[in-house]
């Protein structure tokens, strides 16, 4: 549906410029923006590729196993079928971890591992129980200690302080997270 969106936008946009006589512009506008999109990702892949580098080192370091120890408690509060079930647990801890130090590659395997350790465990096939749905809201307002997406995208974009974005995102992050954790437990008793 999205790729009909953006093709109806693009078509009537490049229509009325033609119609109105700024078809130059919009060539120029479409060859610029090719030149200045291939800077940007050859930027960005570079950042990427140095935080990805960081994140690993912190994860051989024992500093992912360490925060995954932290969490362990907090998530068997939050998760009541998948508390009981170690395997289920622990590919949620792993996700969750992985995002909150901003390893979002890393994190989706888990996060897949999860959902399918969670439907293992659910009652009604077909149906996300409550705490799979709680875990959908915890993977997409995940608390971030390191926002390394933003902070590379910043910084290739030439931001004079990249990593300035860190002390908001966890501020942001930590009360979204909180709201989407509240929410799902009251709306849990009447769904």
């Amino acid at each position: 549906m999205i790729n009909y969106i953006w093709f109806i936008m693009i078509f009537f946009g490049i229509l009325v410029g033609l119609i109105t006589g700024n078809g130059e512009e919009i060539s120029k506008a479409m060859i610029g923006s090719v030149d200045t999109t291939v800077q940007f990702m050859i930027g960005l892949v570079g950042l990427m590729c140095f935080w990805c580098g960081v994140m690993k080192v912190a994860e051989k370091s024992g500093l992912t196993q360490k925060l995954s120890k932290l969490l362990k408690p907090i998530l068997k509060v939050v998760f009541k079928e998948a508390a009981k079930d170690e395997k289920a647990l622990g590919a949620i801890v792993m996700n969750i971890t992985a995002n909150m130090l901003g390893l979002g590659n890393a994190a989706t395997p888990f996060g897949i591992k999860a959902m399918q350790e969670m439907d293992r465990l659910n009652k009604e096939k077909g149906k996300a129980s409550n705490d799979m749905a709680l875990f959908l809201v915890l993977n997409a307002a995940c608390i971030q200690l390191v926002p390394s997406t933003i902070i590379s995208i910043r910084a290739a974009t030439g931001s004079a302080n990249p990593g300035a974005i860190i002390v908001p995102a966890i501020i942001a992050s930590t009360i979204a997270a909180t709201a989407g954790v509240v929410s799902c437990k009251i709306l849990q008793k009447y769904f």
